[in-house]
């Protein structure tokens, strides 16, 4: 392990300033400050307040990881920064500080892809993946369906959201419900006490004429507005709503069809893994459905603790770990902030 380069991550694609810290496989420091308390009055991230306090926390949180792992940054072999895709503004902080960093202590940099490294983190736990494999990304801004087959150089995808995302529907139908910002901690908290079949919430683009043009596809707009008819037809009658019951109906709606799409690819690729990841990949059903319905099918599923499954400069140290290993060149030191980067697209 001590002959393994030191890599450090930075993140700051969206509210969370994260720096990150491994050997090879094993992490060292995870340093993170997070914002979401400025966006939950506003009931979601505001880019020009998410990119100040990127501005406010980036050396502070650096400084705390060094500490962490009890090393300097000329003991850093090389710097990996999320490049995109993600918030512009936020983007730019960390590529910025990533950049000063790395010519200051004369350290090659990556800009790595923010999706990826939500599958690289997986490694820290659970070692090297298997390649091929599938991945399923949920977050407030993705839900995905990747093929992995190289992790450094070949990532395509099968499928995306084609409106909300996961985690976006989960922070709407938390606002209907009454609940704080971000959503789906507060829905995943709720639905325990709830009934996941008191409603039966729509499953989109799972009807056959969906699945001959989106089998890999997600949509939970339809989900979102339905949710909001059935809340706004029992307040119109006067009756109290069920939150508990509401939460659960919905959260098991959303991981019916994230579960039955992303094994729906692991059996029609003949692959045996899948990796989950993203910010929604912390909630509870997710992962208990997942790995119940998998076990069926000979799959097995990886998704990293709670903590590593949101933003966090882990996952982009991870990342650039994997592509010092993999022999791929550092980025240019006039590499941009993409926020529209392509899943296709690794490390730029």
């Amino acid at each position: 392990m001590a002959d393994e380069p030191l890599i450090l991550g930075i993140e700051t694609s969206c509210d969370e300033t994260g720096v990150g810290i491994v050997r090879g496989h094993t992490l060292l420091a995870d340093a993170l400050a997070s914002s979401v308390e400025e966006h939950a009055r506003f009931g979601g991230v505001v880019p020009e307040v998410a990119s100040r306090a990127h501005l406010e926390a980036i050396v502070p949180t650096m400084d705390r990881a060094l500490r962490e792992a009890g090393v300097t940054i000329a003991d850093i072999d090389a710097i990996a920064v999320t490049s995109g895709p993600g918030l512009a503004g936020a983007l730019l902080v960390g590529v910025a500080a990533a950049k000063g960093y790395a010519v200051a202590a004369e350290k090659p940099v990556y800009g790595v892809n923010h999706l990826a490294a939500h599958v690289a983190v997986d490694t820290l736990e659970h070692g090297p993946l298997p390649e091929p494999a599938i991945a399923l990304l949920v977050s407030g801004g993705h839900s995905s369906l990747l093929r992995v087959d190289d992790l450094a150089r070949q990532v395509t995808p099968l499928g995306s959201t084609i409106d909300d995302a996961a985690g976006e529907a989960f922070d709407k139908v938390a606002r209907l419900l009454g609940l704080p910002f971000p959503g789906g901690p507060f829905i995943d908290r709720e639905a325990r006490a709830g009934d996941p079949a008191a409603i039966a919430f729509p499953r989109g683009l799972t009807a056959p004429k969906d699945l001959a043009g989106h089998r890999y596809d997600f949509s939970f707009s339809g989900l979102k507005t339905a949710v909001a008819r059935w809340v706004e037809a029992r307040q119109r009658a006067g009756e109290a709503v069920p939150v508990a019951d509401v939460a659960a109906s919905f959260q098991e709606a959303v991981c019916d069809v994230l579960v039955g799409k992303a094994l729906d690819a692991c059996r029609s690729s003949g692959i045996d893994t899948l990796v989950i990841g993203g910010g929604v990949a912390a909630n509870s059903r997710l992962r208990a459905m997942a790995k119940h319905r998998a076990a069926k099918h000979g799959v097995r599923v990886r998704t990293p603790r709670p903590k590593l499954c949101t933003d966090n400069g882990a996952m982009v140290a991870a990342l650039g770990s994997h592509l010092v290993a993999a022999g791929v060149a550092p980025s240019r030191l006039d590499l941009p902030a993409d926020s529209a980067m392509p899943l296709t697209v690794v490390s730029v």
